[in-house]
């Protein structure tokens, strides 16, 4: 009896408290996925598995670990990824402000779109790694070009993202503001770039992740430094702890920025209902 009533009398748990024990939870479910995918790659490999796929030619995670722990006391290691965060952000920072502002005239313009879709259209299916021989030729330096390839490979996904969210807001919501008397450059910046950042965001989501896979393609192409270019290096000399050390780099930066991306999203899009979210794309 007594120790009913001390449940009964006991403070319920707090809003802040549940959160944390969810988000609590959610880490050690991905943490226990992470843990499970490296014991699995330990047995087939330190097993010798041969099922279709040749696991005895893997490295085992013990012998990759050792390989990442060299190559993190080297100097070289650390510049191969500053250069190539510099041509992702380059390259992406440029995509984002060029896929922004034609995806908004685009969306808002019937002039701009019947002049510009069609070449983009024609364009936009071309690999982004495919146009490596037009940037060698184009670009008086290797670096230039690998820049070129990781802005074009972002460059579409964050257009075509921008001009559908554009085109998908609700006419009501302009006429509103007009009603009031805001004219093209208000309903702009009050309606149309507010409504739309969901679908700009996931644009560059989708971007980021696109830029990697093409700047590594590029670099391990035309590269002389970079992550793409040591882990190319790496093959080369049939190194594969080295090559699995580049993959899981490649793996980590990506995750990195695409959650920095997500994380940006999020906060500037807190204000807006989840029901606005959701007509915005």
């Amino acid at each position: 009896m007594t120790a009913l009533l001390e449940q009964t009398q006991a403070p319920p748990a707090t809003a802040g408290g549940r959160r944390r024990t969810r988000y609590r939870a959610r880490w050690a479910v991905r943490l226990g996925t992470l843990a499970a995918a490296v014991a699995a790659w330990q047995w087939v490999t330190a097993a010798d598995v041969r099922l279709w796929v040749r696991f005895d030619r893997l490295p085992t995670p013990v012998e990759v670990w050792q390989e990442l722990v060299r190559q993190l006391s080297q100097p070289v290691y650390y510049q191969d990824v500053a250069q190539s965060l510099v041509r992702i952000l380059t390259g992406f920072g440029l995509a984002a402000v060029f896929g922004i502002g034609l995806g908004v005239a685009i969306g808002r313009s019937r002039l701009l779109a019947d002049v510009l879709q069609p070449l983009f259209e024609v364009v936009r299916p071309i690999p982004a790694i495919a146009l490596v021989p037009v940037a060698i030729l184009l670009f008086p330096t290797n670096e230039q070009g690998i820049v070129f390839i990781t802005f074009v490979s972002a460059f579409f996904p964050i257009l075509v993202s921008t001009r559908h969210a554009v085109r998908a807001l609700p006419t009501v919501w302009e006429d509103a503001i007009r009603t009031i008397g805001g004219g093209r450059w208000r309903t702009l910046a009050s309606v149309v770039l507010p409504g739309a950042l969901p679908g700009v965001f996931s644009g560059l989501s989708v971007g980021i992740g696109v830029s990697w896979i093409c700047v590594i393609s590029a670099e391990m192409i035309s590269g002389d430094f970079g992550v793409g270019y040591r882990t190319w290096k790496a093959y080369t000399i049939v190194d594969y702890p080295g090559v699995l050390v580049g993959m899981l780099t490649i793996g980590v930066l990506g995750w990195l920025t695409s959650s920095a991306v997500e994380r940006v999203g999020r906060r500037a899009t807190r204000w807006l209902p989840a029901s606005l979210k959701d007509e915005a794309r």
